[in-house]
């Protein structure tokens, strides 16, 4: 089998806390003394929580326990560039990590200075890494929708197609929080900007609930969306407005939307004819990144190496690369499906 690390994909869901590794959080715990759960901490077990509430109340205050440990600009630094190089260790070509600049404010002397940061070094771990690297600014359903408008503001004012600027604006957190017309305001700024619209919808609730992502947020891209299956006239809309799936199987099972691996509907989805680009969510406490979740394609529903290259192109596709970024990552991917050797480096 062709070796998957050598498949140029791109990587669409990530969240910026999310995207740590358990040693470098653990580091910055140590560093700033603050006592981490142990689930934060480990390595290889992912957290398994039931689909309610509950369940995600206390997914939220692992994330925000790791957050804590991000205080200042070289740990924002760190993030954005362990980030870009596993990613591109793992033949990533581009990333678009998302982050709500509200959350690391108060060590930096406020949001403007915290999205300047990140987007600096995004731009210099592009450089650094040799892997195209844009930024998501996200607003959270946790908050009140004028707070989505100043970030969306913000956004606008960074808004580009280069590696280190704002590409799009989102919307994340409980989905079952807050009402989704309310912050269609915050959007219609960002897209006035030439931002693309990336809401969650269609994991924690089904899809009824997309149907009024689309109405009120006219998205480009949908954060999971897997619950769309649930109604096909849906599917056939989500076909004609050509928006594409981030995908993150690992994160499905680990929130409970699904109860085991194999009930993902990754194949569902694909025969449907959407565009499915794998994302990882939040690795730190799924511990399962990007190139695991094509491992899971391939070796949980089945994927052949054709259709697993197809899930790269569509990752590439819904992208917000430059063309000649894509041109050269869809070259990749021709290259790999072509050398019936990759992966084995004595030809054998």
């Amino acid at each position: 089998m062709r070796d998957l690390a050598a498949l140029p994909k791109a990587h669409l869901h990530l969240h910026f806390t999310g995207s740590m590794k358990p040693e470098s959080v653990a580091e910055l715990a140590d560093q700033y003394n603050v006592r981490l759960p142990g689930a934060v901490l480990e390595t290889e077990d992912a957290v398994m929580l039931p689909p309610t509430s509950r369940g995600w109340f206390r997914f939220q205050r692992l994330y925000d326990a790791a957050r804590a440990c991000v205080r200042g600009e070289a740990d924002m630094r760190r993030v954005v560039d362990e980030a870009a190089a596993g990613d591109a260790a793992v033949g990533g070509g581009r990333m678009e990590i998302q982050v709500d600049p509200t959350s690391y404010a108060p060590f930096v002397g406020g949001i403007t200075p915290a999205l300047e940061i990140i987007l600096d070094e995004a731009k210099s771990a592009s450089a650094r890494h040799g892997i195209s690297v844009g930024v998501i600014v996200a607003a959270s359903r946790m908050r009140h929708p004028l707070e989505a408008r100043v970030l969306a503001r913000l956004a606008a004012k960074y808004a580009g197609d280069a590696d280190g600027e704002v590409v799009g604006f989102g919307l994340s957190n409980d989905e079952r929080q807050g009402r989704t017309s309310e912050f269609a305001p915050a959007f219609a700024i960002a897209q006035r900007a030439g931002l693309i619209s990336v809401p969650h919808g269609g994991e924690l609730l089904g899809a009824d609930h997309v149907e009024v992502v689309l109405d009120n947020l006219a998205p480009q891209r949908l954060g999971h969306g897997v619950r769309a299956l649930e109604d096909p006239r849906l599917v056939d809309r989500l076909l004609e407005a050509d928006v594409a799936l981030e995908v993150n199987p690992a994160s499905n099972v680990s929130l409970g939307v699904f109860e085991d691996i194999t009930k993902v509907p990754l194949a569902e989805l694909y025969d449907t004819g959407l565009k499915i680009a794998l994302g990882s969510d939040d690795p730190l406490l799924f511990k399962s990144r990007l190139n695991e979740q094509y491992e899971i394609a391939r070796n949980v529903h089945g994927f052949s190496d054709d259709q697993l290259a197809r899930l790269a192109l569509d990752s590439i596709a819904a992208s917000t690369a430059r063309e000649e970024t894509k041109k050269t990552m869809r070259s990749g991917v021709a290259a790999w499906l072509s050398d019936d050797n990759a992966g084995n480096p004595d030809g054998k």
